[in-house]
């Protein structure tokens, strides 16, 4: 995994909870929802790229 592709999930990570964060401050239901899927989908990402490192070596 390169360092750059660390960095995007990450922040795809952080994105999703001040958005999560800001819905249910707000009472935003689908901003709160938006918000938990930023944070699987930067999960996912990083668990893919995980596999994709252990299959290198």
């Amino acid at each position: 995994m390169t360092n750059k592709d660390k960095a995007k999930n990450a922040a795809q990570v952080v994105k999703g909870k001040v958005e999560e964060a800001a819905g249910k401050t707000t009472g935003d239901d689908e901003l709160e929802t938006e918000g938990k899927q930023d944070q699987m989908k930067g999960n996912i990402k990083q668990a893919g790229e995980k596999v994709k490192d252990a299959f290198k070596q």
